[in-house]
């Protein structure tokens, strides 16, 4: 009996060492979570609504996981107060014009928040010092206007393969336009006979210049803008002159 007793002691000693060693791991993991081993300085912001954020979601500033929310307090019926804590090392780059906003890991991942970035000019923030925030915009609200958008792509798509079918039917004034052989031959004749008339106007307008009894009113007027143009070179060189 004495072996036995003695081999349990010891499945049972190593078995509280066991738990204990993890006791401890997870409270060291917990803690590097909680930067409570790190040392820390505390903000606050509030919103309208936190979206899903969760007190344990990290903070990310520039891209970086520099902290935890610690706290989510309800202040009224539109307003809700986040306590953040964060590393001691980031509060000289976090400014008092920065912004708070609420993001999410991936597109379904947990929320975070996120700090903006400041100015340059702008100054470092205190501890328990409150920053302004950005609300969130919904997922639902995003969903419910991408439906819409979809919606109204079906609708007008049908609207669209209505009027191209309409048109290879040869329906409506386009439809036979591009359908009808005979309208577009009527059109080609249509420009061949303004060209053929263009010509024969200039022709004709040629012809009168050459005529007995209209040379005189041609000649007049090529005289006149001659006179017009001799003036005009006269007036710049008076001004030349002077």
């Amino acid at each position: 009996m004495e072996p036995h007793s003695q081999k349990y002691k010891i499945r049972l000693g190593l078995f509280v060492a066991g738990g204990f060693i993890l006791f401890v791991i997870s409270i060291f993991l917990i803690g590097k979570q909680k930067n409570l081993f790190d040392p820390i300085f505390k903000l606050t912001t509030t919103f309208h609504n936190v979206s899903g954020l969760q007190v344990g979601n990290n903070i990310r500033f520039s891209g970086i996981n520099v902290g935890t929310v610690d706290n989510i307090i309800i202040i009224n019926d539109s307003m809700i107060q986040v306590d953040m804590i964060l590393k001691k090392d980031v509060q000289q780059f976090i400014k008092t014009d920065c912004q708070v906003a609420i993001g999410s890991e991936g597109i379904i991942g947990d929320r975070i928040l996120i700090i903006t970035q400041g100015s340059y000019e702008a100054q470092s923030t205190k501890d328990n010092q409150i920053l302004s925030s950005v609300e969130p915009v919904e997922i639902d609200a995003i969903i419910s206007s991408l439906n819409v958008t979809a919606g109204n792509f079906v609708i007008i798509s049908d609207q669209l393969a209505e009027i191209m079918t309409k048109i290879n039917q040869g329906n409506g004034t386009l439809g036979r336009l591009i359908q009808d052989s005979t309208i577009s031959n009527n059109i080609n004749q249509m420009i061949i006979n303004l060209k053929r008339s263009s010509k024969g106007l200039d022709e004709n307008m040629e012809a009168a210049k050459s005529n007995f009894l209209l040379r005189g009113y041609y000649n007049k007027k090529i005289r006149v803008a001659e006179k017009a143009k001799q003036d005009s070179i006269r007036l710049k060189e008076e001004k030349t002159k002077k």
